[in-house]
C-alpha cells in the first residue's frame, strides 16, 4: 500500500467500532487498495454476481496499478442478443448494503481508474461510476443515478439528476445550453419520467457537437465552475475525490476534484423523492454500457470513503470543507 494512504488504512481497521457503524455508516471510513486476492475487510465492497452482471469479470490483478501491489481489472463484453431492448452489459462493484450512507448525509467518496485500450469512441451510452438512491419494491419508475461519470465519443462528462422542474421562463428552444448562466446548468429535460439530467463538467476535448440532448437551462442546479476541465480518458491514472449529498429539495451539494484540481461544484435539486424510494444512497464503479459489440475495460485503485475531505482528496490543503 502507499505510505501516503497506509496510516488512515490503519485507521480504518481499529477505529471502525460497532457503535460508530450503529451510530451512522456515513461516520466510518473505508478503504480498499486492490492489493490481495479479494476485498479488503476495511473496504466493505463486493462484485454483484447475478444475471444483469454475466457480461462481466472480475480480475485483482498486479500488472497495471497506479499504488501498492495491484489494482482491480474490470471488463465487459458482448453479451445481449441483438433483439433484445433494454439489456445493458456491466461489471459492477457495489458498496455492501449494511454500510450505505443515508440520503440525506453528505460523504467523500475517492478512487482511480485507468481506460485500457482501446478506449470506446462511439456515440453510446458508457458509465464508469454512479451514485444512486435505493429503489424500493413500490417505487415505480426507472431512475437515473442522481450523479454519474460517463463516456460519450471518448469524451469524459459528469451528470446531475432530479426530478423535473419546470424550464426557466422565456427560455429559447432548442438553445443546446449556449444561453446558460454561470451559475445554471444546460438540461435534458424529461417530463415523461419526473426527471431532468444536467450537464455539470466535461473535460478538454468536449465541443458544440457533443451533448445535443442538453437542450436547455435550468437555475434548480447551480454549477460553480472552478477553472479546470476533467482529465481526458487518454491521459492515464485518474485519481476522483467526490463529495456527494443528494438534496431532492434544493438542498443537494455536490464536489467534484480531479488529480488534485478543483472541477466543479453543484449545489440545488439532486437525487429523486418519488415515493417507494429509499433511505440510502449508494456508490457503485466499473463498466457498464448499453449492448456493444466489443470488450471495454477499466482499471480501478484506492478506493476510499469517509465524512471528512482529508481523508479522501491527497491533497487535504485544497478541500473547500474542513
Amino acid at each position: 500500500m502507499n505510505a501516503k494512504y497506509a496510516l488512515p488504512a490503519i485507521l480504518a481497521c481499529t477505529c471502525a467500532t460497532t457503535s460508530a457503524l450503529a451510530d451512522s455508516p456515513a461516520q466510518l471510513v473505508l478503504r480498499d487498495g486492490f492489493d490481495g486476492k479479494d476485498f479488503a475487510r476495511s473496504g466493505h465492497l463486493y462484485y454483484r454476481d447475478n444475471a444483469e452482471q454475466k457480461a462481466g469479470t472480475i480480475e485483482f490483478q498486479s500488472d497495471v496499478k497506479r499504488t501498492g501491489a495491484g489494482a482491480l481489472k474490470l471488463s465487459v463484453r458482448p453479451f445481449c442478443a441483438p433483439d433484445k431492448t433494454n439489456c445493458s452489459e456491466r461489471a459492477e462493484i457495489w458498496e455492501r448494503t449494511k454500510y450505505r450512507v443515508p440520503y440525506n448525509q453528505g460523504v467523500w467518496y475517492g478512487f482511480a481508474v485507468k481506460f485500457a485500450d482501446p478506449i470506446p469512441s462511439g456515440d453510446h451510452r458508457y458509465l464508469i461510476a454512479q451514485w444512486k438512491r435505493e429503489i424500493g419494491p413500490k417505487a415505480e419508475g426507472d431512475f437515473s443515478p442522481f450523479l454519474a461519470l460517463r463516456l460519450n465519443n471518448g469524451k469524459l462528462f459528469a451528470t446531475v439528476e432530479t426530478n423535473y422542474v419546470a424550464p426557466i421562463k422565456n427560455q429559447e428552444p432548442g438553445n443546446k445550453g449556449k444561453v446558460c448562466n454561470n451559475d445554471e446548468a444546460p438540461v435534458w429535460f424529461r417530463p415523461d419520467t419526473n426527471q431532468m439530467r444536467a450537464l455539470v463538467a466535461t473535460d478538454d476535448n468536449w465541443d458544440e457537437s457533443d451533448g445535443q440532448e442538453f437542450t436547455g437551462c435550468t437555475d434548480a442546479i447551480k454549477v460553480i465552475n472552478r477553472g479546470n476541465k476533467l482529465p481526458i480518458p487518454a491521459s492515464g491514472w485518474i485519481d476522483f475525490a467526490i463529495y456527494s449529498k443528494p438534496g431532492p429539495d434544493g438542498s443537494g451539494h455536490i464536489e467534484i476534484f480531479a488529480n488534485n484540481k478543483w472541477i466543479v461544484t453543484v449545489t440545488g435539486h439532486i437525487g429523486h423523492a418519488d415515493h417507494g424510494l429509499g433511505k440510502n444512497q449508494y456508490f457503485k464503479f466499473g463498466p457498464y454500457r448499453a449492448a456493444d459489440t466489443t470488450v471495454w475495460t477499466l482499471y480501478y485503485d484506492d478506493f476510499r470513503r469517509s465524512p471528512r475531505c482529508a481523508d479522501v482528496l491527497s491533497d487535504p490543503k485544497l478541500c473547500p470543507m474542513k
